[in-house]
């Protein structure tokens, strides 16, 4: 999710955030430091997430989805093999297995908006028949609702926090 931190000389304790047109509006004082921006930030963050996503939780429920997601958005084009939760991802939020067809999700996910998982999924699955990251490959990938919005929110997600936070 797109933040913007807007800092107040009037503001002297609180920390306090809005929904505006898909942009979180974090208002701070003026006399933070950027850590502690960057932690506040966090915080909002995670309560955001808290109020919007859908703990997703096992293996099943992630091979169900992008079933639906490869029928609804790739015509049917990626050749999944199979598709599990791991936690051993730390600099990636998946990963492809171009021979078999075998996706990894990081299990940093498991708490995001549906529509930030749908987008890691199918950017998963474009890579079982697109190797790589050319012109073609983003057409498809960026099918999944909300790609940018999605791309968006994982770069605050990784900047600011991580999933366990949001707990």
């Amino acid at each position: 999710m797109p933040v913007k931190v807007i800092r107040s000389a009037k503001r002297k304790r609180t920390v306090a955030a809005r929904l505006n047109g898909g942009v979180l509006e974090v208002r701070i004082p003026g006399w933070m430091s950027k850590g502690e921006e960057a932690d506040a930030v966090a915080d909002m963050l995670s309560r955001v997430a808290k109020r919007t996503t859908t703990q997703h939780t096992s293996d099943e429920q992630l091979a169900t989805r992008a079933h639906q997601l490869n029928a609804k958005y790739l015509e049917n084009r990626a050749k999944l093999g199979s598709i599990r939760w791991v936690s051993n991802q730390n600099t990636r939020w998946g990963s492809t297995s171009l021979a078999t067809g075998d996706i990894r999700i990081s299990d940093r996910l498991q708490k995001v908006p549906d529509y930030v998982l749908d987008s890691v999924i199918i950017h998963e699955l474009t890579h079982t028949f697109i190797p790589g990251h050319p012109k073609e490959f983003w057409q498809w990938a960026d099918r999944a609702p909300k790609a940018e919005r999605a791309k968006g929110y994982l770069e605050a997600f990784a900047r600011f926090g991580h999933a366990e936070e949001a707990d």
